[in-house]
């Protein structure tokens, strides 16, 4: 909505322009009329549209033509004011003053115009005979009113439809010469049905319809005004009303009735509400409301926000088969104006073996965005609608801006659920091969992808003592002298080499000594082609010892060279060591069997967090009956129990370390 509307009242002289202004303020007939009546500022509570007013008079006897032009540049709407009583100043209408006009504006920018007939006081007839014509001639007039200054006949209204005229124009909605809706505005509504058909079967019911009406106007539709509504659409459209829903025809047909009846405000509080500007193009504050993301931060989704993605997944996916057919994922992309996502997503997300999609890796891709381009994610879902179906101030609600990870380590905690994994590795070296084993494809469908499809990324989830967490593995170009900061920024390093390549290990050593000796970013060495005659790397040391050397894990076998899907423990152990940083962990392995594993496990348990609340709620009841609560006694013992937990508790897992 405009900030406020400036109105220009242009004619020839002696018409009554000033009489007109001075009417509208005074509400009463001057009968001392200046040549140019001053600016004049109608306050927003004063006005219908709740939109501040600026009026501004013209007379040919004070104002040179470069003064008219530039007033005609910067109104809103110019109101045309002739004398019906006057032939002439009817036909100065269209051989002076709209030409004048369209040539003193931008063609881009269209200025809508107002024919006003002054003086119907003077005249028992009406001017509208002779007015039609011109006005189906120019589409620039919005409307033509007829009107008296001395008797104060229609002057509010003659500023209020100058104001609607800007506020709610006629003119990007509908097309008079073919009596239709402009296409830019069908194809407006048809977005805006998309977004509101909840449950993706092309009706509307009751439940959505007052969704709709609750959304654009605050207020739900009785049952009588919704069969009303109804009724209306099935006596001029056959196919408008289907299972006693809307369809899209009808919902487009109830719209063009609303312009063709006047009623276009409704028509622009509904494209409004959705998001669309004067041009129907969505707005910028709409698709990118303010997101304040600090230094060494991320972004990720909330919980709302899978939710509602959750819902636009499960009522597109119409065979059940918790996959993306192209069919379904063009008809989920039908409310964007282009398509969001290329060929080479299938290559970075789960698929099926149809190279389909799947609900995980549509949830990943989501979640790859949010992370890369928080930007995108926002405008990507105020396609979708997000803050109206979810009900929210904006898209921005949707994300959660992680606290910064220096916190994190200094607290040896972390709340969020995505981590990166930078992977280093020479040319051949087999981390094309890394990123695709993640996803569950091995060597032999990696051959089937085509080098336009390939991705430098590959997201998925695993789990980390129960808890699941996405891992994001970026393939950074292995140009060693021009690492730039996001290639160095992550929360885990990779570095592969090829066993078969006696050379291939020298570039994960230099990348390491170069970069990240000094880091406190864990690193992990990976083995990769194990399947294949490993071979002495050709460098001071070998592989192990320098993973010795520098305190990291030792090299980890890898090879995606399988009858099956490659194995994933290795990305479990990366997303471990990602999560927890700030730990030594002795243990690199996920088999829920070990000590380590056992004890995280346990730690982590419902079972022992159940036991821990119900020991204490009976201790707290047993002593609070108690004389001796308050007690040096009642401490005493409390503090040696405790004492003696911690001992046996530690000894036990020493032992058990030991055994191991």
């Amino acid at each position: 909505m405009r900030k406020d509307v400036r109105i220009l009242l242009v004619g020839e002289p002696k018409v009554g322009k000033t009489s007109l202004i001075m009417s509208l303020v005074s509400e009463e007939f001057p009968h001392v009329v200046p040549y140019r009546a001053e600016e004049i500022t109608i306050p927003a509570d004063v006005t219908p549209e709740r939109v501040p007013t600026h009026i501004v008079d013209y007379s040919e006897a004070e104002q040179t033509d470069e003064q008219l032009f530039q007033e005609i540049s910067k109104a809103n709407v110019i109101c045309i004011v002739y004398s019906v009583s006057n032939k002439k100043s009817i036909e100065k209408v269209t051989s002076h003053w709209i030409p004048l006009i369209i040539e003193n504006t931008d063609k881009d920018s269209r200025v809508p115009l107002i024919l006003v007939g002054n003086k119907s006081d003077l005249v028992e007839h009406s001017s509208m005979e002779t007015i039609l014509p011109i006005m189906n001639q120019h589409s620039e007039i919005e409307t033509c009113v007829e009107c008296s200054a001395k008797n104060l006949k229609n002057i509010s209204e003659l500023f209020y439809y100058a104001q609607k005229a800007v506020l709610h124009p006629t003119g990007p909605l509908y097309c008079p010469e073919k009596k239709d809706m402009k296409p830019l505005c069908a194809k407006a509504l048809t977005r805006i049905f998309k977004v509101s058909d909840l449950d993706n079967d092309g009706i509307l019911n009751d439940h959505e319809l007052n969704f709709f009406q609750r959304t654009c106007f605050n207020t739900p539709l009785e049952p009588l005004a919704l069969e009303d509504v109804k009724n209306v659409v099935r006596k001029n459209l056959s196919d408008g009303v289907c299972d006693n829903g809307l369809t899209l025809k009808g919902f487009l047909f109830l719209h063009t009735l609303f312009i063709q009846r006047g009623r276009h405000e409704t028509t622009w509080t509904v494209l409004r509400r959705f998001g669309y500007d004067d041009d129907l193009e969505l707005n910028q504050d709409y698709l990118f409301p303010p997101l304040k993301i600090p230094p060494d931060c991320t972004t990720e989704l909330n919980h709302n926000a899978y939710l509602f993605l959750q819902s636009v997944f499960d009522k597109h996916d119409k065979d059940r088969d918790c996959a993306l057919s192209p069919e379904e994922q063009t008809d989920l992309f039908d409310v964007f104006p282009y398509m969001p996502w290329g060929p080479d997503v299938s290559n970075t997300v789960c698929t099926n073996d149809q190279g389909w999609i799947t609900y995980q890796g549509y949830l990943s891709q989501w979640t790859l965005t949010t992370y890369l381009d928080v930007q995108r994610c926002l405008e990507y879902l105020g396609y979708l609608g997000y803050s109206l179906v979810a009900e929210q101030d904006s898209q921005a609600a949707g994300i959660t801006v992680t606290r910064d990870k220096k916190i994190d380590l200094q607290k040896k905690q972390t709340k969020r659920s995505v981590f990166r994994c930078n992977v280093f590795g020479d040319i051949g070296s087999g981390k094309s091969g890394f990123l695709q084993a993640f996803l569950g494809n091995n060597l032999m469908r990696q051959k089937m992808i085509r080098e336009e499809h390939r991705s430098f990324y590959a997201i998925s989830t695993t789990y980390v003592y129960g808890q699941e967490k996405y891992l994001l593995l970026n393939e950074v170009f292995p140009d060693i002298d021009y690492l730039s900061e996001s290639d160095l920024a992550c929360d885990i390093v990779c570095l592969v080499y090829d066993v078969s390549n006696p050379y291939s290990f020298e570039y994960c050593a230099k990348v390491f000594k170069q970069y990240f000796v000094d880091s406190k970013t864990p690193c992990m060495m990976i083995a990769a082609k194990s399947d294949l005659q490993e071979v002495k790397q050709i460098y001071g040391c070998s592989p192990l010892d320098f993973c010795r050397k520098h305190k990291m894990p030792p090299p980890q076998s890898f090879t995606c060279n399988t009858a099956a899907a490659p194995s994933r423990d290795i990305y479990t152990k990366l997303t471990t060591m990602a999560v927890y940083p700030h730990a030594r962990l002795r243990c690199m392995c996920t088999c829920n069997r070990c000590t380590f594993c056992l004890c995280q496990n346990f730690l982590n348990s419902e079972l022992l967090q159940t036991v821990r609340a119900k020991i204490y709620a009976v201790v707290i009841r047993r002593h609070l009956s108690q004389a001796d609560l308050k007690s040096s006694t009642f401490w005493l013992k409390t503090s040696v129990g405790a004492t003696v937990c911690a001992v046996l508790g530690f000894a036990m897992y020493r032992v058990l370390l030991k055994q191991r």
